[in-house]
C-alpha cells in the first residue's frame, strides 16, 4: 500500500493542497494501520492486542481521512467531471458509488472499537483489522482511478 500512496504523490501531488494534505492523511493512516495490525516492520515477537489509545488514534485517523475525501476532495473531483464531459461524469459516479460502500466498513470498525471495545469485542480484533485492510487497500484503488479519470481529461482546479 505505501508504494502505491508514493506513486499516487507523484502522480498527482503538487496539483492542489487539499489533495496533497489528502495522500499525506492516506500514508499515515497506512502507516498507522500496519502498526496496528502489527505488519512489517512492526511486528512484534509476542502476538498482544494493540492498546486502547493506538486503536483510538487510528480510528481517528480513518475517519479524518474518509471524511476529507468525501466532503473535500470527491467534491471537486465529481464537479470537475462534470465540466469535463457526461462520459467522465459516468465514470466518476461509479467509481464514486463503489468508494462509498468501503466507507461503511470503516464507519462499522470506527464504533466497534474506537472507545473502550470490550474483551469480547477484542476477539474479533484481527479478522476486523484484516477485513478493514482489504477494504481499504479495495478504497485506495478507486480514489486513484477516480483522480486518474480527472487528470487524463484536465487538470484538477
Amino acid at each position: 500500500m505505501l508504494k502505491k500512496i508514493k506513486q499516487a504523490k507523484e502522480e498527482w501531488g503538487g496539483e492542489l493542497s487539499v489533495l496533497d494534505n489528502w495522500l499525506d492523511a492516506r500514508q499515515k493512516l497506512v502507516v498507522l494501520y500496519c502498526e496496528l495490525a502489527g505488519l512489517p516492520p512492526y511486528q512484534q515477537e509476542k502476538r498482544c492486542l494493540p492498546k486502547q489509545e493506538v486503536i483510538t488514534e487510528f480510528c481517528q485517523q480513518l475517519l479524518d481521512y474518509a471524511s476529507t475525501g468525501h466532503f473535500e476532495v470527491y467534491e471537486q473531483i465529481i464537479e470537475q467531471s462534470r465540466l469535463d464531459g457526461v462520459e467522465n461524469l459516468k465514470i466518476a459516479q461509479e467509481l464514486y458509488s463503489r468508494i462509498t460502500t468501503t466507507t461503511d466498513v470503516a464507519l462499522n470498525f470506527n464504533d466497534t472499537y474506537a472507545e473502550n471495545a470490550s474483551d469480547k469485542t477484542l476477539l474479533n480484533f484481527d479478522h476486523d483489522i484484516s477485513e478493514l485492510g482489504q477494504v481499504m487497500e479495495s478504497r485506495f484503488e478507486r480514489e486513484d482511478q477516480l483522480l486518474e479519470v480527472v487528470h487524463l481529461h484536465h487538470t484538477i482546479r
